[in-house]
């Protein structure tokens, strides 16, 4: 716990760096293929693969553009803000604590979105796109140590009643977030089971 307690600050610029890029790139990426289908609605994208993988699928439904522009301007930006953010930490910046939780509640926004894209990717939809369940994987990091990282330095407060919970979230955070990946993935295993069912011959 002690070791825990004294690596956090060193390895969170690395999440906030090495998940930064990683979404920037592929929202960026997927920018590029959705640029390509509007220029040319034959375009076939590297990233469909098949029925069940397909961004042709998903970029044309009216979940990719929620506010009335691509999702993806979204994690341009906002990825690039914590590729910035975790540079910065890594040069011996400090922020006031109202920063930490303005960041905290924009990773809180950006977890809640893309669970609300897993949904109606995996439930209406009815199609995966790589580049988005890239984002998915590095948005929930990015938030779970940010989170973690504000509850060390005391910048969120919790009650004394989750005091137990704080310290399993410490101690296992890395159980948590293997869990949590888990979950999505057998609830995508699940729903598509038809397809991928018998490709691994076991249906």
């Amino acid at each position: 716990m002690a070791t825990h307690r004294l690596t956090l600050p060193k390895v969170l610029p690395f999440v906030l760096i090495i998940g930064g890029i990683v979404g920037f790139m592929a929202s960026f990426l997927l920018s590029i293929d959705k640029f390509k289908l509007l220029q040319n609605p034959g375009f076939h994208p590297l990233c469909s693969i098949n029925p069940v993988i397909s961004c042709t699928s998903v970029a044309g439904t009216p979940q990719a553009a929620v506010f009335g522009f691509p999702n993806m301007f979204l994690g341009i930006a906002g990825f690039a803000m914590i590729i910035t953010v975790g540079v910065a930490m890594l040069a011996g910046a400090t922020f006031k604590p109202w920063f930490w939780r303005l960041l905290n509640l924009g990773a809180l926004c950006g977890v809640v979105f893309i669970h609300w894209l897993f949904f109606q990717s995996v439930y209406r939809i009815g199609a995966l796109c790589i580049y988005c369940m890239i984002t998915w994987s590095v948005t929930m990091p990015i938030f779970w140590y940010v989170s973690l990282y504000n509850l060390r330095e005391g910048t969120i407060v919790l009650p004394k009643l989750l005091a137990r919970p704080k310290e399993f979230a410490h101690q296992h955070h890395g159980d948590v977030l293997g869990a949590w990946y888990l979950v999505l993935f057998f609830l995508i295993l699940k729903r598509f089971w038809y397809y991928f069912g018998p490709l691994l011959h076991l249906s």
